[in-house]
């Protein structure tokens, strides 16, 4: 969710300043980016070539290139790979492109060598976002820190050097440097990188604070409690990285099965060919229904099974703003049976709105009055809660009176003068004693149903309550209710929000297991616990604080307008409009694309049975053996390609347009 983190910290006071780190790497600089582009461009070179019967020298040239530099990467990793006695699926599609283009079905080979090339750069893209994020994420903490000393000085120290028991000072609007306890001041601290809090959080003497937080207007002495490399933000990082690493590598159905397949595939191509010539046959009989066999036995129209159905999956799910980064997250979408919310920024919009206007029966003031008033008053503060005012006075076309005297106390709210007159707007706990028993009343029905409860006083009269919350969005409901049809259990709410706060948002969308006050290794150690039990858990978060989680679950949906660069990163899927009710939506459409790679499997078993037992015990025509190789591979590409229609997508309120 987007916070005032985003601003940047101030340089250090001395010294020359370091260039910035490289954080995010180009597409280009990857090699297997580059060596697929250079496939591509060569395919697309040749192909019109070809098909309007150009001379052969024209398009031929072009078609060798791209076996060169789409095929030449995975057959030397397929090449170790069976060094280490493993025959993977590169290795095998590298020599059924070869096995294609030496009986003349150069375009063939050349457009799955393509598809292999496209699918390991996008693979590499998405591991080197990762990883860039993950890095970048140690901006949120400054670099450097105010460090006091005993005689009652101070000196600027980088943030690392920090040790246990040394008092830092924190000035407004600037990043806490360490973990640690306020010892001096008051202030409010946007901590939504931590805990995921629409709000900041007032803090006094005592209270703990985190690295990389972003202190309000006061200033804080801290006490460092933890080592910079043990700080929270420090352990997300750590806790991002470890997820990433022990995730088990995502596969693909059909390369579960690969390595039997593939060994089957040539140990029996070897028995067609070695078999008749232990017999007496001649050489070239039998080497044609070896070849003839190979070609009908490769697996490409099993391959062409599982991709064209997940593609075109994600080629739906992009047009209705859902960004599934591969085939294999499009697959895994449909193994879930558990899914993990979190509350601000996913369930909610992640920004604190007006939802209730109180005026006090004994006020001369309406509505709209009381609302001008506080507006007035907050115009010219930059706290959360103070532009959610304004924005709600300017929404009603509110004229606002000029205010005079403002000033600002952390935590507890503000003062101005209004047509001569004393206005304060803050924290009901901190003008409790002037504000009356039946404003208490108010504030304090307001406080149960969850919402933040700003009391106005003029002349030191309270004069009416304000409600402010972070507002449901529209489809969550409906959301809860689908996710729950298809999974067979409801949502869990993760969150670090208060308890109070949680529950009374899941009780509105029909949640009933809350976990709330999380920090973010709280959400792991959930959805750990969890997966432990055999549950393929969703996670769906937008924040810094969702990132370890997203990571740690079976597969993550990142929300994406409002959410962190960490979170988007290490999302598998990106709800690009933050469109809530497309997520039951992604999850249908991949049970689908699953029910289509089931049946194409079957089809292409048929054919790849029927053609083999030809071949064994007839004498399959090579060009037959070709053609019903070929066909089985459009049918199953054909029917793949159903899921691009649009009634194969679930409306987001829920109904079924197919």
């Amino acid at each position: 969710m987007p916070s005032a983190l985003d601003q940047r910290p101030a340089p250090p006071a001395a010294g020359p300043r370091p260039a910035p780190p490289k954080r995010r790497t180009r597409v280009l600089e990857l090699p297997e980016a580059r060596w697929a582009l250079a496939a591509l461009v060569l395919f697309l070179i040749a192909l019109p070539l070809d098909l309007l019967a150009a001379p052969a020298w024209l398009w031929v040239p072009p078609y060798a290139a791209v076996y060169i530099t789409g095929g030449w990467e995975p057959g030397r990793e397929g090449l170790k790979a069976l060094r280490d006695k493993i025959l993977d699926v590169d290795l095998l599609m590298v020599v059924a492109a070869l096995g294609a283009a030496a009986i003349g079905q150069i375009l063939d080979g050349a457009l799955l060598i393509v598809i292999f090339a496209t699918s390991g750069a996008l693979e590499a893209v998405a591991t080197a976002r990762t990883a860039d994020s993950v890095r970048g994420l140690l901006d949120l903490a400054p670099t450097t820190a105010t460090r006091l000393l005993s005689d009652g000085g101070e000196e600027s120290v980088p943030a690392h050097s920090l040790t246990v028991g040394d008092t830092i000072l924190v000035r407004p609007g600037e990043r806490v440097g360490a973990d640690g306890q306020v010892l001096e001041g008051t202030s409010d601290v946007d901590q939504a990188t931590i805990t995921g809090e629409p709000l900041p959080v007032a803090k006094q003497v005592r209270d703990e604070v985190f690295a990389g937080t972003v202190n309000g207007t006061g200033a804080l002495r801290v006490r460092v409690e933890r080592d910079p490399e043990d700080s929270v933000i420090a352990r997300i990082v750590k806790m991002v990285e470890e997820a990433s690493e022990t995730k088990a590598p995502t596969q693909l159905f059909i390369e579960k099965i690969e390595q039997r397949y593939s060994i089957g595939m040539v140990s029996a191509t070897l028995a067609v060919f070695a078999i008749p010539l232990a017999f007496g046959s001649d050489l070239q009989p039998a080497l044609l229904r070896a070849m003839t066999f190979m070609i009908v036995a490769s697996p490409c129209a099993v391959v062409l099974s599982t991709m064209p159905p997940l593609l075109s999956a994600i080629a739906n799910a992009g047009r209705h703003g859902v960004l599934a980064k591969s085939a294999v997250v499009m697959e895994r979408l449909g193994q879930v049976d558990a899914v993990a919310l979190d509350k601000t920024g996913t369930l909610t919009e992640g920004t604190p709105r007006v939802t209730d206007i109180r005026p006090a029966p004994a006020s001369d003031l309406d509505e709209d009055g009381l609302l001008a008033l506080a507006a007035a008053a907050e115009h010219p503060s930059e706290h959360p809660l103070a532009r959610a005012v304004v924005q709600a006075a300017r929404e009603r076309g509110l004229t606002l009176a000029a205010a005079t005297g403002f000033t600002s106390a952390p935590g507890a709210g503000v003062t101005a003068t209004i047509g001569g007159r004393t206005v304060q707007v803050g924290s009901p706990t901190r003008l409790t004693s002037t504000g009356g028993q039946e404003s208490g009343g108010v504030v304090r029905t307001l406080e149960d149903e969850g919402h933040t409860a700003v009391l106005i006083l003029r002349d030191g009269t309270p004069v009416g309550v304000l409600g402010i919350t972070d507002r449901l969005r529209p489809d969550a409901k409906t959301t809860v209710a689908a996710l729950t049809a298809l999974t067979g259990r409801a949502p869990v709410l993760l969150t670090g929000d208060n308890e109070r706060a949680a529950h009374r948002l899941a009780a509105e969308v029909g949640i009933t297991d809350v976990r709330a006050g999380l920090l973010p290794q709280d959400k792991v150690t959930a959805v750990q616990a969890w997966e432990a039990e055999g549950l393929r858990v969703l996670m769906v978060g937008d924040g810094v604080n969702d990132a370890p989680a997203l990571a740690a679950a079976h597969t993550g949906i990142a929300m994406g307008k409002a959410g962190s660069d960490l979170a988007l990163e290490t999302a598998d899927t990106v709800v690009v409009r933050d469109e809530l009710a497309t997520i039951p939506a992604i999850v249908t459409l991949s049970l689908r694309a699953r029910r289509l790679v089931v049946q194409n499997l079957v089809i292409a078993g048929i054919f790849i049975t029927a053609l083999v037992a030809w071949d064994l015990i007839a004498t399959l025509p090579l060009p037959l053996g070709v053609a019903g190789h070929e066909g089985s591979t459009v049918i199953v590409g054909l029917n793949g390609l159903r899921l691009l229609r649009e009634r194969a997508w679930t409306n987001p309120l829920g109904k079924d347009t197919a």
